[in-house]
């Protein structure tokens, strides 16, 4: 029997004839119809008509999403510790300090109340405020955006959308990447839909998408000869992927279904099961479950998390930890985190378990029954 892995990518049909397409009108590079075509499908079909410009990655989304915002060296930015390093790293990039702030338990992101406390207390101390908050959708399902709001704007600190692993989400009815000042989503391998390697920056400024495309091919003015005033990257996504995102657009909706379908079925299959439970869906949220995740506590099942990830191994089955804590990690370490506690016990006691909207109903009968093996022993 073959592995059967985490997430892999689920192609529709139509992507191949999008590409053809490129190399038959030699449209290969970082111009042509099929960017045009992606961005313009993206905003429609995703941000509610929003503006956004398709990069290279997710990560290029979110470096030029806070330098969009000014974010710079010395400054502050709030994230969440419940998050992959490549959200954290482009506030480095921009020679800034990320602040990590702890999770709360009802949505696993990032915890209005804690968020509010520090700012409170920072600003009676007269220190500095962060210029930007950066906050993560994680897993498919919306922070409490509400609240953050509400912590947030007395304050003059905008948002940016981390809705990197949560497109077609949506919070209180609103599609994810819409309420932020910025957000920024991936087309990575691995996730919902793909590009192979990709990424979408949205913003509510037209300005700031304008910006953004200007610095994602190297800052070049528009001249005949190459002449620069500013720094760019190589960040533009290239008219070959982009007819690969036109195809995965079209079947994004049967996608977050049958994602959704997959949690579910997961659900049930262990409702029985002492000791673990699913990711809790918010009532703010409708979560995609771009990941599959569950709880397993220590105290009720047969095995922890980490056991019955060495357990679904040994049956050929991939499954992972929830992400590790950016403040648990070496190259962050020195950082602040204010909290922290939730995150490291949501980290010690997550598994996330195969989720492809590709999954066959043999493979994720192969998935409960390693599971519930291993947790009734």
């Amino acid at each position: 029997m073959k592995r059967v892995l985490l997430s892999v990518p689920h192609m529709g049909g139509t992507e191949l004839g999008y590409v053809r397409e490129a190399f038959d009108t030699n449209w290969l590079s970082t111009v042509g119809p099929n960017l045009t075509a992606f961005e313009a499908a993206f905003s429609e079909q995703c941000v509610h008509g929003l503006p956004c410009v398709a990069l290279a990655s997710g990560t290029a989304a979110i470096h030029l999403g806070l330098r969009a915002l000014g974010v710079g060296p010395g400054d502050a930015v709030l994230t969440s510790t419940l998050n992959f390093t490549a959200g954290v790293n482009p506030v480095v990039y921009q020679g800034a300090t990320p602040i990590f702030v702890d999770s709360e338990t009802e949505s696993w992101n990032l915890d209005p109340q804690r968020l509010a406390d520090w700012l409170r207390a920072r600003a009676t101390r007269g220190g500095a405020l962060p210029k930007a908050a950066v906050v993560v959708h994680l897993y498919g399902q919306a922070a409490n955006l509400d609240a953050l709001g509400e912590v947030l704007a007395p304050y003059g600190i905008p948002l940016l959308e981390d809705a990197a692993e949560a497109l077609g989400g949506r919070h209180r009815g609103r599609r994810l990447g819409t309420e932020g000042a910025v957000a920024a989503f991936s087309f990575n391998g691995n996730k919902i839909i793909t590009t192979t390697g990709g990424g979408m920056l949205v913003a509510q400024d037209p300005k700031l998408v304008d910006k953004a495309r200007y610095w994602s091919t190297q800052a070049r003015e528009p001249r005949v000869e190459y002449h620069h005033t500013e720094i760019g990257y190589n960040y533009r996504m290239s008219n070959v992927l982009a007819g690969i995102g036109r195809g995965q657009l079209e079947v994004l909706g049967d996608r977050v279904a049958a994602r959704r379908a997959v949690r579910a079925r997961y659900a049930t299959a262990f409702a029985d099961l002492p000791g673990i439970r699913p990711m809790p869906e918010a009532p703010w949220a409708l979560h995609t479950h771009w990941l599959s995740v569950f709880r397993v506590d220590p105290a009720e099942a047969a095995v922890d998390a980490a056991g019955l990830i060495r357990a679904l191994d040994a049956a050929d089955i991939e499954a992972r930890p929830v992400w590790k804590p950016m403040h648990l990690q070496p190259v962050h370490a020195a950082y602040e985190s204010v909290g922290g506690e939730v995150a490291e016990r949501l980290y010690r006691e997550g598994i996330c378990l195969p989720s492809s909207s590709s999954l066959t109903d043999e493979e994720q009968d192969r998935v409960i029954a390693a599971v519930r093996a291993a947790l009734t022993r």
